[in-house]
C-alpha cells in the first residue's frame, strides 16, 4: 500500500513536470506584422497602387467625357426634338452605366489580383514559421495579432528569427492623426 502511494506521487509529479516542459514549447508571433513587412507584400502593395491609379485615371477620363457630353446635351435640349432628346437621354444613361461597370470591374480585378498574389506570400510565411518553430523546438506558435485571442504571451516571440529568415523590412510608419485643436 505504501509503495502504491509512493508510485502515485512519483507519477503525479512526473506528469506535472511534463506539463511544465510542454508549456515551454509554445511561441508566438504577430502574423500581420510579419506579412506586412515581407518584401513581397510591399512589392504587391506598390503594384496594386499602380494598377489602382491606372484604373482611376481611365475612369476619371471617362467621367470627364461624360460630363462634357451631358453639359452639351443639356444646353442643346431646348433646341432639339423630343426624339433626339430621348435618344440622347438613353445615350447618357448608357455611358453612366459603362462608367459604373468600369468601376466595379476595376475593383474586382484589383481584389482578385491581390488575393491571387497574396496566397504564395502567406504560404511562404507559414513555411518559415514552421521551420523556425522546428528549429527552436516549439510545438505551438500562436498568432499575436490584434483580435486573434492571444492575451498573454510568456513563450518566445519568433519575429526576430522570421525577420532574418524572410528578410523582413522595417515596420511601415503609420500615418499620425492630425492634431486636434
Amino acid at each position: 500500500m505504501r509503495k502504491l502511494k509512493s508510485l502515485l506521487i512519483v507519477a503525479f509529479l512526473a506528469l506535472g513536470m511534463s506539463g511544465v516542459a510542454n508549456a515551454q514549447k509554445v511561441g508566438h508571433v504577430n502574423l500581420e506584422r510579419v506579412i506586412a513587412n515581407m518584401p513581397e507584400t510591399r512589392a504587391l502593395q506598390t503594384e496594386i497602387e499602380k494598377i489602382s491609379k491606372t484604373y482611376k485615371d481611365d475612369i476619371t477620363g471617362m467621367a470627364k467625357k461624360f460630363e462634357a457630353k451631358y453639359k452639351k446635351y443639356s444646353a442643346e435640349q431646348a433646341s432639339q426634338t423630343d426624339d433626339v432628346n430621348k435618344q440622347r437621354a438613353e445615350e447618357i444613361q448608357g455611358e453612366r452605366n459603362r462608367i459604373q461597370q468600369a468601376e466595379q470591374a476595376a475593383g474586382q480585378d484589383i481584389q482578385q489580383r491581390q488575393q491571387t498574389k497574396l496566397i504564395p506570400i502567406l504560404q511562404k510565411a507559414e513555411k518559415a514559421i514552421k521551420e523556425v518553430a522546428k528549429a527552436k523546438g516549439l510545438l505551438y506558435i500562436l498568432d499575436g495579432s490584434a483580435g486573434k485571442g492571444l492575451l498573454v504571451a510568456d513563450g518566445p516571440d519568433i519575429y526576430e528569427d522570421l525577420k532574418v529568415k524572410l528578410g523582413l523590412l522595417p515596420n511601415q510608419k503609420q500615418p499620425q492623426p492630425a492634431a486636434q485643436k
